[in-house]
């Protein structure tokens, strides 16, 4: 069986300290904030988190850029040239155009090296949330499993993977063009905070609307409840815009609900954290697929 190695990229959130506990590789995004560029590399060395959403705070916007073809490549192949496969998950497409940048550069790479195999998965997966999929990933190949296998399994299994969040401006999800500016106006008045997940394309769905971060933080464990699976033998993750009391909640609530041990908790990077905003929280774990979960 040929050696293969796992890349990502800096939408997963995952940490320096998991990035080196899991051995992957992590393709960092372009960012802009103010009149500033940065890359979003995992161990934080172009901006900290507190620092990018301070400035968030403050008024400054920040844009993101997709990953490129050609960076793709230069990722890809130097693994390619030392006889290994590559298993690429990557950022949903339904949320980003770097997905589809990696088929192209993997399409390029088959026919210089057609002796070697390069597998792009589309996670349809966001944030902590992808980062969770590339966790399952490595432990499936560290039972064995095969590139080809492991790919198969991130594509079997990657709506099973939910996401729950909520933001606390609203202004972010108007930009984003998620909610009208009148709805985010008049929601910004009245204290309403959204409950979104990630439903079965990849894309952001807007569930409920309620008052207040903490009625916003049992709905989303109230949907946990309801579409969860196994959940005391689980990893949870849990991530947050700046704002770790909110975190600290959520990991209370999912303990006292279901007695669950085993918890990562990480910043937002700011590829994301531009999208959704200081004070956000997000919640993930293996579930029933999305769809049938939630209809279930």
């Amino acid at each position: 069986m040929s050696d293969y190695r796992i890349i990502t990229d800096s939408t997963c959130d995952l940490t320096q300290e998991l990035v080196e506990e899991l051995d992957v590789d992590v393709i960092p995004m372009d960012f802009t904030i103010g009149t500033d560029c940065y890359k979003d590399y995992p161990d934080d060395r172009s901006i900290s988190p507190h620092d990018f959403y301070s400035r968030i705070s403050e008024g400054e916007s920040s844009t993101t850029n997709q990953i490129s073809m050609v960076t793709f490549e230069e990722a890809f192949e130097p693994y390619l040239r030392d006889g290994k496969d590559v298993l690429y998950l990557g950022f949903s497409s339904a949320l980003s155009g770097t997905y589809n940048n990696s088929v192209l550069a993997a399409r390029e790479l088959a026919e210089k090296y057609p002796e070697r195999t390069i597998r792009t998965v589309d996670t349809l997966c966001a944030a902590f949330g992808e980062g969770l999929l590339v966790w399952y990933a490595v432990q499936k190949k560290r039972e064995g499993l095969s590139v080809e296998e492991t790919a198969e399994w991130a594509e079997l299994n990657r709506l099973r993977l939910h996401h729950w969040f909520t933001v606390d401006d609203l202004n972010h999800l108007k930009r984003g063009g998620r909610i009208s500016g009148a709805a985010a106006l008049m929601g910004t008045m009245l204290g309403i905070k959204p409950v979104l997940h990630v439903d079965g394309k990849g894309g952001l769905t807007m569930i409920d609307k309620v008052r207040g971060r903490r009625q916003a933080a049992e709905d989303m464990v109230k949907h946990m409840e309801q579409t969860v699976e196994n959940a005391k033998d689980q990893v949870i993750f849990i991530s947050h815009g700046d704002y770790k009391e909110g975190a600290d909640y959520i990991q209370k609530l999912v303990t006292e609900k279901f007695g669950c041990t085993q918890f990562r908790v990480a910043p937002i990077g700011p590829v994301i954290g531009a999208h959704v905003g200081t004070g956000s929280v997000l919640l993930f774990y293996f579930g029933k697929d999305r769809e049938s979960g939630l209809n279930g």
